[in-house]
C-alpha cells in the first residue's frame, strides 16, 4: 500500500480494489465523471432526503449518509437497476454476435420483464446527464466502444416499437463501463458512491437549520383511518 500504490489517486485505489486491474488516466477521468454528473445536492431526491432528514434530526453525518447510501440500492431507479442494465447489454451482445435479431430479443425482454434496465424515465423522456457524459467520453476518446453503440442501437429498436423508452443515464453508464471491461458485479460495486457527493451538502444544510424544520408536515394534513389512539402496554 505504501510502496506500490503510494502515488495512486483515491478513485484509482478504489477501482483497483474492486477489479484488481489498473486503468488509464482517461478511463479514470470518465469513471469520475459518471459519479459527478449525477451527484445532485438536492434534498428532494429520494436518497438525499435521508441524509437531510438525518441532519434535521441531529443525527451524525456518518449515520445519515450511510442510510442514504443504503436506500440508493432502489430496485427501480437506483443501483438495483444498474446491475440488470449491464447484464441486459451483455446478454444482448451475445445474442446479436451469434446472429440473433436485436428486435426479437428486445421484444422478448419487454414481454418477460415489462421493462428494460437503462431505458425510459418516469417523468420525462430526456435525460439531462447524457450530453455532458457523452461529451466527456468523446473528449477522452472513449465514446466509440461496441457496448455504447449497441446501447444506442437498442434504443432505436425500442423507439421503433413505439415504447418511448429512450436511453437514460443508467444505460449509458453501464455501456461505458462494459466497454472498459467491467463485469456486472464490478460495475455494481463501482457505482456505490455515485450519489455520495450530493448527500453531504443536503445533510449540512439541514443540520444548520432549526431542528425538525425539513419537510415539516402538520398533523391536520394527515388523513389517518387506522386504529384509534391507544395506550402502551407493558409486557
Amino acid at each position: 500500500m505504501h510502496v506500490k500504490l503510494k502515488d495512486t489517486s483515491w478513485i484509482e485505489l478504489y477501482i483497483f480494489g474492486i477489479t484488481g486491474r489498473r486503468f488509464s488516466p482517461e478511463q479514470l477521468r470518465l469513471m469520475e465523471g459518471l459519479w459527478i454528473y449525477t451527484s445532485y445536492p438536492d434534498a428532494r431526491i429520494w436518497n438525499n432526503r435521508i441524509a437531510a432528514l438525518a441532519g434535521s434530526a441531529r443525527s451524525t453525518g456518518t449515520l445519515g449518509v450511510a442510510a442514504a447510501l443504503a436506500v440508493s440500492e432502489a430496485s427501480i431507479y437506483g443501483h438495483g437497476i444498474g446491475i440488470r442494465t449491464i447484464d441486459f447489454l451483455m446478454r444482448l451482445r451475445r445474442h446479436v454476435d451469434s446472429g440473433g435479431s436485436m428486435e426479437e430479443y428486445c421484444r422478448r425482454e419487454l414481454a418477460e420483464c415489462r421493462r428494460i434496465g437503462g431505458y425510459g424515465r418516469p417523468l420525462t423522456s430526456a435525460d439531462e446527464r447524457l450530453a455532458p457524459i457523452l461529451s466527456l467520453a468523446r473528449e477522452l476518446r472513449l465514446a466509440d466502444g461496441s457496448y455504447l453503440r449497441l446501447a444506442f442501437a437498442a434504443e432505436q429498436v425500442l423507439l421503433a416499437c413505439r415504447t418511448r423508452l429512450y436511453l437514460n443515464y443508467g444505460g449509458v453508464a453501464a455501456a461505458l463501463a462494459a466497454d472498459m471491461g467491467f463485469s456486472p458485479r464490478e460495475y455494481y460495486l463501482f457505482m456505490f458512491p455515485t450519489f455520495l457527493a450530493g448527500m453531504l451538502p443536503c445533510f449540512i444544510d439541514a443540520a444548520e437549520q432549526p431542528e425538525g424544520a425539513l419537510f415539516p408536515l402538520p398533523c391536520n394534513m394527515i388523513c389517518y383511518e387506522g386504529k384509534a389512539k391507544r395506550p402502551w402496554r407493558r409486557c
